[in-house]
């Protein structure tokens, strides 16, 4: 579990759960007369004696007896006149002891809840006023410090004011009481994430992390002023900016996707990102309930009825109660909501939880155990009850899913009281398919990484983190809960009596917060073994069961042999080799096509010439020109016979490879045509004219130097001029690229727009599918790479580039592309990190060309170069 330390049990008794809620420790004091210690706090004195055996006394309205014979247990409370502290021999300051005292006395005199908080907080910032950060503790008498603020260390259900100090070294914590330790020093160079916090809905908090592990940090700090929090975020950022990978719910989302992250690791990112922390019980990470069969003697994977239904939330699960709640709903007044408690709150988790940390749920519940039946007693009682009870919709915790069993186990002999069929609660009961404990997490993973569940945990992630969180969407998903749990729902600083604002504070705290939202499109789904077993050549949007046993060809040997050597390149493309350096044109190139041979290279460029180029001569064999105007691309149509190239002029070219001669010619639109693609004998065009139009021509015509019939199909109209487009492989499905930034993706057979996404915030330069027609990456003018998925229309990633990218190729994960300064990088689209800069041309990459073994690359730039570059593996 994250928040319960590893490590021997203390001899020291205390502890700052010991205190209430928003309770601080101030300071310690050494007593004589009856040895021990005494702690000044802000709602209470609390004396610690030496002697194990006897109690530690919490002394406030009444006295707490805490810790009897040294036993975890619920507190006795007697009323003990307090003034008998008076008369303890304390080691010094014992005015210091009575005028906290007397504090605590009027405190407890005030009647409203706000004037004894004002109080306290008074009292706080008066002892934070008089100390500062001790320099003495710097770790090198070198370090030089940046700046130093008041901030509380924040543990589950403990905040501990103190001071904090950075420096060009290290962070430090200093806590006021120093307690549990002097100073908390973390180094600069050891870390590894750092993530803002909202603490109680506002945006106060900042955690750190020194590991790879997004659940447990190792500092939690609160501010008093966002602008300390900012200023302390900014300089670690800065500080850590060259080696620290900053990572989004999108490049998250693709990674999950592609398989390169379990569902465990990804709801774990998840929650992180959206403020949910170990630290924090009232925002402690969220998991959901998988399995639905707590009965049976076997746990089948492989059937459906195993499992809960992801797409409803739990309180959705049962339909009679659920009609119930919709019925109350329709006659609440504004605010109106569904469920009157959250699925995810301090209570619950610490339901959970109590077997491993008593002390919390005793700090929690004012030193008292829930009632014994109402106590995590079965795993298969515990969902009943969340599927039929009035009140219960909660989910489950990270846990559930761990390697860490002793959350079910009562380890420590805890008496945590009888139910009412005489039994005392002990080890939870699991259901019949598990051995034991450790067999029932096993099997919860197992479950969690199912096919089932992989293919259906986005609908779950669009409940709790995405676009049915909130808004129509969650009304229609029967998912609203209290306004007072939603991010935004509330302004606690704009409350000016003192009494609400402490109250609505208390409130957020115990019921539940709801998630950051971080997706407000569809989340999509995540690419199963089942569909990447999908042909290439099918269309995405291809119904499983309707797919042709034709995938499994007699050529599949060849095609894994191909998809093998292509894989095998794209993990070596780092190692891209310059072969040969060739200036063939007096302009900027602006288009690459290749024979299937690889014979020959024919390029565009805006000089307005064709140029051929011979691989066997090394040398210009041909060089044709149209018109005066600028060529902008070309492409190669089957058999070799002829090149395709598009003008500024409006038109389209028709070269004939074996006549050697302008074989056609397009007159196609009222503006220049910027980019071609072809497939199955249809001509795709799009022009600065704003339309993408499809043309119908027959290749056999051209291939036997027959002219010919040009017939329109269909065009697609655009918002502005088009300046690039791209088909997946299967030709099923088109994506176009607009000089405003806007990448829409349409559906070629019925010429339908299924999305449109601006995501660039100027001219798109390229665009192209993944191969396996999941995604679509473009390339803007705002040095931007975006991915796109298909199935949603949901921007997913967003890398921000050093300079501006023109041209790339890309296998859906890594990506080749060429820059305005002539460089070719590697990206890797996963953690978002150019891995590798390869020095290329003198001016801007401007058209590239990859070999379908992904082996060899022919690229054009705008010092009218063509260079062959080779994969050296």
């Amino acid at each position: 579990m994250a928040f319960i330390k590893r490590k021997e049990r203390s001899k020291e008794r205390f502890s700052l759960l010991l205190l209430d809620l928003e309770e601080y420790y101030f300071e310690q004091h050494t007593v004589y007369h009856i040895r021990g210690s005494l702690k000044v706090c802000s709602k209470s004195i609390i004396f610690e004696p030496e002697d194990h055996v006897e109690p530690i006394l919490k002394v406030c309205f009444c006295v707490y007896l805490i810790k009897e014979n040294n036993v975890v247990a619920p507190y006795k409370v007697e009323r003990v006149n307090s003034t008998f502290l008076f008369h303890l021999e304390v080691s010094s300051k014992t005015e210091d002891v009575v005028q906290t005292l007397l504090q605590l006395h009027r405190a407890s005199c005030l009647d409203k809840l706000g004037d004894q908080t004002a109080m306290i907080a008074a009292n706080l910032q008066s002892r934070l006023a008089r100390t500062s950060f001790d320099k003495n503790s710097f770790q090198n008498v070198s370090e030089i410090p940046h700046m130093e603020c008041e901030a509380e260390m924040v543990t589950p259900l403990v905040t501990n004011p103190g001071h904090v100090c950075i420096t060009d070294q290290s962070l430090y914590f200093q806590p006021l009481n120093g307690y549990p330790e002097q100073v908390v020093r973390i180094e600069l160079h050891r870390v590894k994430q750092i993530y803002k916090r909202r603490h109680g809905l506002r945006p106060l908090g900042l955690e750190v992390f020194c590991t790879e592990n997004d659940f447990c940090s190792d500092i939690y700090l609160k501010f008093y002023k966002t602008s300390d929090r900012n200023d302390l975020y900014y300089y670690i950022a800065t500080f850590l900016e060259n080696h620290m990978v900053e990572h989004t719910a999108e490049s998250y989302m693709l990674q999950w996707q592609r398989g390169h992250l379990s569902n465990y690791q990804y709801l774990l990112h998840l929650n992180n990102l959206a403020d949910r922390s170990g630290n924090d019980l009232s925002q402690y990470p969220v998991f959901p309930w998988i399995i639905a069969d707590y009965s049976s003697t076997e746990l089948d994977m492989m059937n459906p009825a195993t499992f809960r239904d992801l797409s409803k939330p739990v309180g959705a699960l049962n339909k009679e109660r659920l009609e119930r709640l919709l019925s109350r709903y329709r006659d609440m007044p504004d605010p109106c909501f569904m469920y009157g408690s959250h699925y995810s709150s301090p209570g619950y988790v610490l339901f959970y939880l109590v077997r491993v940390a008593p002390e919390h749920m005793l700090c929690l519940q004012n030193g008292r155990y829930d009632n014994a039946d109402r106590m995590f007693n079965s795993i298969g009682e515990t969902w009943k009850n969340c599927l039929e009870g009035a009140t219960d919709f909660k989910e489950l915790i990270p846990d559930f899913y761990g390697n860490d069993p002793s959350f079910l186990l009562n380890c420590l002999s805890l008496d945590l009281g009888k139910r009412q069929g005489g039994s005392s609660v002990q080890d939870v009961v699991l259901p019949p398919w598990a051995a034991d404990a450790s067999d029932f997490l096993q099997k919860s993973q197992k479950a969690l990484e199912s096919q089932y569940v992989s293919e259906h945990l986005h609908e779950w992630i669009d409940l709790v983190f995405g676009f049915k969180q909130k808004g129509s969407e969650a009304v229609a998903a029967h998912n609203v809960f209290h306004p007072l749990t939603y991010e935004g729902g509330i302004d606690c600083d704009s409350i000016e009596d003192p009494n609400e604002k402490i109250a609505m504070l208390i409130q957020i705290l115990e019921f539940g917060q709801t998630p950051t939202q971080l997706f407000t499109t569809p989340h999509p789904q995540r690419i199963t073994p089942r569909f990447q077993s999908i042909s290439r050549t099918s269309s995405v949007n291809t119904p499983l069961n309707e797919l042709s046993p034709a995938s499994t060809s007699e050529d599949s040997s060849f095609e894994d042999l191909t998809e093998e050597t292509r894989r095998l390149a794209w993990n070596n493309i780092a190692k891209l080799k310059l072969m040969s350096t060739h200036k063939i044109h007096k302009e900027a190139v602006t288009g690459i096509a290749v024979t299937r041979t690889a014979s020959s290279v024919f390029t565009t460029s805006q000089d307005s010439t064709l140029k051929m180029f011979s691989r066997e001569s090394n040398g210009l064999q041909r060089s044709m020109s149209f018109s005066n105007m600028a060529l902008s691309s070309c492409l190669m149509l089957p058999e070799d016979k002829a090149v395709v190239c598009s003008s500024w002029d409006n038109n389209v070219y028709f070269y004939s490879i074996p006549f050697g001669r302008r074989q056609d010619t397009l007159m196609g639109h009222d503006d220049a045509i910027s980019k071609m693609c072809w497939k199955d004998n249809q001509l795709y065009t799009a022009s600065w004219d704003s339309t993408v139009k499809v043309w119908q021509c027959d290749s056999a015509d051209i291939a036997n130097n027959k002219r010919c019939q040009f017939e329109l199909l269909a065009e697609f109209e655009h918002e502005a001029g088009v300046n690039t487009i791209n088909l997946n492989p299967a030709g099923t499905l088109l994506v176009s690229g607009t000089k405003d930034g806007t990448a829409t993706i349409w559906d070629t057979s019925s010429s339908v727009q299924l999305h449109q996404v601006h995501c660039h915030s100027g001219k798109i330069h390229d665009m192209a599918f993944s191969p396996d027609s999941r995604h679509v990456l473009s390339v803007g003018e705002d040095s931007c790479l975006k991915v796109i998925d298909v199935q949603t229309g949901m921007m997913i990633s967003s890398v921000q580039a050093d300079e501006e990218q023109r041209c790339f190729c890309w296998d859906g994960n890594t990506v080749l592309s060429g820059g305005q300064s002539g460089h070719l990088q590697v990206l890797d689209l996963l953690s978002n990190k150019v891995t590798t800069r390869i020095p290329g041309h003198s001016g801007a990459v401007t058209a590239m060309w990859m070999n379908e073994q992904c082996s060899t690359v022919i690229t054009g730039g705008e010092d009218k170069q063509i260079i062959f570059w080779k994969l050296d593996c």
